[in-house]
């Protein structure tokens, strides 16, 4: 497949990390970093301290790419502070998807000078002006936990709480109004021991005239 026209544009290149590793280091833990060469132009990453065989880096940089340039140069090397650098593994990135597609996430595999299997790099490229540009998904994000306990709906009450009984209704007391009515009419039909009362008040009151 034919890329023409692509001198001058910018490719984005995220080193993400290593793999597997061919371990240089006896006693302590190797420390990798990653050359990446592109032509004239060189980056490297920062050097993953105590990285060992899995090295983390997250570390992006911008090639201007070269019209007839299809891959990119990978070397891993084993940082020293005494000694020389150790060198681990080297392997060629292929550009031909990204340049398609506009994005590219794999793993690429590294060899040692003797050609033997020294790990793998990761590396994510983007490409703006790709002929057939696709959008990368991003991974969904986990659902959340349901919760352990559910609430009951508001229109029931809970199983272990009986429903509620009607209050009692107050007994009934007459009113100040009822009980006046009553001793009225006790006064307009007075009882038959009041009549023979007066009577007999009124005989005394002839025999005291006498």
């Amino acid at each position: 497949m034919s890329f023409s026209g692509i001198q001058g544009h910018l490719l984005q290149v995220t080193v993400v990390g290593c793999t597997n590793l061919k371990n240089t280091e006896w006693i302590s833990r190797q420390d990798p970093y990653v050359c990446l060469e592109y032509g004239s132009t060189q980056h490297r990453t920062s050097t993953c301290t105590d990285g060992g065989k899995m090295p983390i880096f997250q570390e992006k940089f911008t090639f201007s790419l070269i019209e007839r340039l299809r891959e990119i140069n990978v070397v891993v090397w084993n940082s020293n502070t005494v000694t020389y650098d150790d060198f681990i593994g080297t392997g060629k990135v292929q550009l031909q998807r990204v340049l398609s597609y506009g994005y590219d996430d794999n793993p690429w595999p590294l060899q040692t000078k003797t050609g033997r299997y020294a790990g793998e790099a990761r590396l994510i490229m983007r490409y703006e002006k790709a002929q057939n540009p696709v959008i990368p998904f991003a991974p969904s994000a986990p659902p959340y936990a349901t919760s352990p306990y559910q609430f009951p709906p508001y229109s029931t009450l809970p199983q272990s709480y009986p429903t509620p009984s009607p209050y009692p209704a107050y007994p009934s007391y007459p009113s100040s109004m009822s009980r006046l009515l009553s001793a009225t009419a006790a006064l307009k039909h007075p009882p038959q021991e009041i009549f023979q009362l007066v009577e007999l008040r009124g005989i005394c009151n002839v025999f005291d005239v006498a």
